[in-house]
């Protein structure tokens, strides 16, 4: 059996081409190996069982290495870049090299991984649905984008047309491939389907809402807040109290979904007595509306855990 000591952290700064590693006990010097199956494989069976693995999310570039890992047993930390960039200024670091992360990364887990969230593959359906809810957020901005720079320009109207048409057909080529992914599952087409009943939430946020809250457990309505980054981050020390902001730690496009999904809610009449409950305070449309997404996303943690439908009612007996 493996002993304590003999566990290794590992940090691992990953590009496109190649992986940097670093160990922070000193086990091996710092490597470069290609980031292919092979070379991966063959530097992770020479680590001890029950070793702990860091690295940054880089998008696609990492995920190879970390569902290798994962696989072989390893307990893998997939790291929020700016938690590691704060991190570093932390302990002092004056410089920034692939080394350098990797050893900072191999360092930070070493000392802080008990208050780290160990790493959950995606199943292939779920990490499909996750690109294709980014990519359509994409093609709509770049649409909207398109037609703005183009406003008030003589002789374009043709072109823009035919652009439109074709932006259109891409988004409803991902709304159809989405619709496929989750019908194809009779648990998530449920859990979408019952989300969809919550004013405001339409067929986007209800998938992106049940894709993550199938991915990643979280035992409390106010962890999903939390993880979705609407919680608001305190500012206070002594007699100071500053403005509290959001922490925006969790993921950003579900972030945008939810307040997407507050506008929308504002205008039907279970949630509009929210909202202008909160404006009668003072508070600003902005902040109603983050509290309305906050108070979204709790209905849809507790319904999919549950699995519990929509009650119109519990939001027109207390509105504080």
């Amino acid at each position: 059996m493996q002993t304590p000591t003999k566990l290794r952290n590992v940090g691992a700064d990953i590009a496109k081409d190649d992986v940097v590693m670093a160990c922070s006990e000193g086990s091996f010097p710092v490597r470069k190996i290609a980031n292919q199956r092979t070379a991966l494989l063959t530097f992770l069976k020479t680590l001890p069982s029950g070793s702990r693995i860091g690295m940054e999310s880089t998008g696609i570039y990492h995920e190879l290495f970390a569902s290798l890992a994962h696989k072989l047993g390893f307990i893998v930390f997939v790291l929020n870049p700016k938690d590691a960039r704060h991190y570093a200024k932390g302990v002092g670091l004056r410089g920034k090299t692939d080394r350098v992360d990797a050893e900072l990364i191999a360092r930070m887990i070493e000392h802080e991984h008990t208050d780290l969230h160990p790493w959950i593959p995606p199943t292939p359906e779920q990490r499909e649905m996750a690109r294709l809810i980014k990519r359509r957020s994409k093609l709509v901005s770049l649409r909207q984008a398109l037609a703005m720079s183009l406003k008030g320009i003589d002789g374009f109207a043709t072109d823009l047309k035919v652009l439109r048409a074709r932006f259109n057909q891409l988004i409803a080529h991902i709304d159809q491939r989405i619709k496929e992914l989750v019908e194809a599952n009779p648990d998530r087409k449920l859990h979408v389907t019952h989300l969809r009943t919550i004013n405001g939430v339409g067929p986007v946020v209800s998938v992106a809402l049940v894709n993550i809250l199938e991915h990643v457990p979280l035992e409390s309505a106010d962890a999903f807040v939390a993880f979705t980054g609407l919680d608001p981050r305190p500012d206070e020390s002594g007699h100071h109290r500053g403005k509290r902001r959001l922490s925006k730690r969790g993921p950003s496009e579900l972030r945008r979904l939810l307040y997407l999904a507050a506008m929308s809610a504002k205008k039907t009449p279970v949630w509009k007595p929210l909202f202008e409950h909160y404006r009668a305070k003072g508070l600003s449309t902005t902040a109603c509306f983050v509290i309305l997404a906050r108070r979204i996303a709790r209905t849809a943690w507790s319904m999919f855990t549950y699995r519990t439908e929509f009650d119109p009612a519990r939001f027109t007996k207390c509105l504080t």
